[in-house]
């Protein structure tokens, strides 16, 4: 049922203008932006058919390299403008499942929150009296995504297989680097529509934990933010939450950028 929601006319449009909005750059095959109406009008009952019978393979993403503001570089895996159109797709149609089940603390990627509210509310906590801050630093999250485990979370709430083939076919459909192909055994590469919700989806795992915990926090994609009221609390909760991290969701925690803090001696989200 789900991948003909995906499928769905009016989704369809809705993605198409979307990824014609965000422009963008090319992937492996060059099409610009410009041409992809002209492109899925011709060729769209071709594509419908592979991904309803299961045998539509996306491109392999092509990847760019944006230096970071404190050196180094992120690396972004750049889909074909048909496969940003087919992720939008999908992105649209997990959206109405996953949004509203999503804790009210995270703010990253998610329709009608920003940056801003995040730090928001952290800036409440800290007039609540959480001084502290236990600042979380996943090490190359979008990149050590683990499928098998990510799969299994969405079919939880995902009944439909195709569907769930064709998000499988995305995480494993590879990299193109300077001409030569790679394969991706793990991560979710940044750069395409679908990535910042799947990420949500892992992570959400962890914002649940500390709900249940009873933590003040904010999450904006995978930057997690723990706030308590002394440094003792700051370091028994990074040592707790670091093994949940590690060991339960099977992610890394980056100890060189991850610390107990007050809160004005750390960036959050660049303020």
């Amino acid at each position: 049922m789900m991948l003909n929601q995906v499928l769905a006319k009016d989704n369809m449009l809705l993605a198409l203008k979307r990824v014609e909005r965000n422009k963008g750059k090319h992937g492996v095959d060059m099409m610009p932006v410009q041409t992809l109406r002209k492109h899925i009008l011709e060729n769209w009952s071709t594509i419908k058919t592979q991904i309803i019978e299961g045998t539509y393979q996306p491109q392999p993403v092509r990847r760019v390299e944006i230096p970071k503001p404190d050196g180094g570089v992120r690396l972004l895996g750049i889909p074909t403008v048909t496969d940003r159109l087919i992720q939008q797709a999908i992105s649209q149609i997990l959206t109405k499942v996953y949004d509203s089940t999503f804790s009210e603390f995270s703010y990253g990627f998610r329709p009608n929150r920003s940056a801003h509210d995040a730090v928001r509310q952290a800036k409440s906590y800290i007039e609540e009296g959480y001084r502290w801050v236990v600042d979380m630093d996943l090490e190359k999250f979008f990149d050590k995504v683990n499928h098998d485990r990510l799969m299994a979370t969405l079919a939880k709430r995902i009944k439909d297989r195709n569907l769930l083939g064709l998000i499988r076919s995305y995480l494993q459909s590879g990299v193109m680097i300077g001409g030569v192909f790679s394969r991706t055994e793990e991560g979710t590469p940044q750069g395409g529509p679908l990535s910042p919700l799947l990420s949500n989806i892992v992570l959400d795992e962890l914002d649940k934990e500390l709900e249940s915990r009873g933590h003040r926090f904010v999450r904006y994609a995978d930057d997690s933010n723990i706030y308590v009221k002394s440094r003792r609390a700051g370091e028994r909760t990074m040592k707790s939450i670091q093994h949940f991290i590690e060991s339960k969701l099977r992610l890394k925690v980056n100890e060189g950028k991850s610390a107990v803090a007050r809160p004005w001696e750390r960036k959050f989200l660049g303020f």
